[in-house]
């Protein structure tokens, strides 16, 4: 059975174990792999695809300073008007760049390209500039949007067999470098960790941007993100992972932490602060259950589908740079084994920015070797 259907089916899966081979799940008696392929890139990115140029429903999260600013989503965001939400349309281009990148193949490429031309203009983003110039909306999107802006925009700077990809690139970093500014104004002003399982998680946004500065040799922010975090987390201890989930969270407190010092920490480091942070860890029994959602037309409970992507691409990071920790495989391969068959679901408010977390996951398993577990 195609891999469409499965994802409509939402049955879950009844064994999940670790082999040599790929992995296999068992749903309704077919055999359902995880891995991350064409065919699974065509599905998932159907979702950015009917979403990046639909204005409708919209969540603006913009202060109004008079009523000459209320004006349409597509005028005061001529890009990243679509997929309800700012940050949900930006990541959903990175979506769409990531997979033709993966995929150059992809039956859905024109189709790309086109909302590509369209939306990266050097004038949209100038008008996207604009907006963070208002009064009162400079913090738009802090930190979350911006570190998806940020992965965009990496994505892109690396996108070298597309001729196009240059000029968006050069039409997009403008605004890359505001937000950049943006973090080196506000990282040194922030005097706590934002421990939040949502947007807002202080972690999650210097996580992605770190990625970014060190792919980029921008070592001027590499170097405020790195002592940032060390200033925020290296005395963290006993991480309370049990009390986790809260209910509206896509994001797990505890392991976007680990999975940025992970990036940051010399391995001696990591893994003595790992073994302090979460002390059970090196545990082959070390269990963290699966986020359930009790309603998926609800935008914020279906915030939990999202937080089993994210748990299990912060899992396959870190057991990738340390095969000590191979076991944490199974446990991320539970959490997208979960969510996986019910994203496309004809519910938007999980359709609209599912996929790019799911895809995330995926993405980052597929780099994971298949070695061993350490006793």
């Amino acid at each position: 059975m195609k891999l469409l259907l499965f994802l409509f089916i939402g049955l879950s899966f009844t064994q999940c174990v670790y082999q040599e081979e790929e992995l296999k799940m068992n749903i309704n008696g077919k055999e359902f792999s995880l891995e991350m392929d064409q065919e699974k890139a065509e599905q998932l990115v159907l979702l950015p695809l009917k979403c990046v140029e639909k204005e409708y429903p919209n969540k603006l999260g913009q202060v109004l300073n008079d009523s000459t600013e209320l004006l349409s989503p597509k005028a005061l965001h001529p890009t990243f008007y679509g997929c309800f939400d700012w940050h949900s349309s930006v990541h959903g281009y990175w979506l769409m760049v990531k997979m033709v990148k993966e995929y150059p193949s992809l039956n859905s490429k024109e189709r790309i390209l086109g909302k590509l031309r369209r939306g990266l203009t050097a004038e949209n983003v100038q008008t996207e500039m604009k907006f963070f110039e208002t009064a009162l909306n400079g913090s738009f999107e802090r930190t979350y949007g911006w570190a998806w802006l940020l992965r965009l925009q990496l994505e892109l700077n690396t996108w070298e067999d597309n001729k196009e990809a240059k000029m968006w690139a050069e039409n997009l970093q403008p605004l890359s470098n505001m937000i950049i500014a943006k973090y080196q104004e506000f990282l040194p002003k922030l005097k706590y960790p934002i421990r939040s399982g949502e947007h807002t998680n202080s972690a999650f946004g210097m996580s992605l941007a770190y990625d970014y500065a060190v792919a980029m040799y921008d070592f001027d922010l590499k170097d405020l993100i790195d002592s940032t975090a060390r200033k925020f987390y290296l005395e963290d201890r006993k991480s309370p992972i049990s009390w986790e989930p809260s209910g509206y969270d896509f994001l797990s407190p505890s392991l976007c932490e680990a999975n940025l010092m992970c990036k940051i920490l010399p391995q001696d480091e990591f893994m003595e602060w790992f073994e302090t942070f979460l002390p059970n860890v090196m545990s082959t029994n070390f269990s963290l259950k699966v986020a359930e959602v009790g309603d998926r037309t609800d935008g914020k409970l279906v915030h939990l589908d999202g937080l089993n992507f994210s748990r299990a691409w912060a899992l396959y990071s870190i057991s990738r740079k340390y095969p000590r920790y191979a076991h944490l495989r199974n446990l991320a391969d539970e959490h997208v084994a979960h969510s996986l068959p019910s994203i496309i679901d004809g519910n938007y408010m999980g359709e609209h920015w599912l996929a790019s977390f799911a895809a995330y996951a995926l993405l980052e398993r597929k780099k994971v070797k298949k070695v061993a577990p350490v006793e």
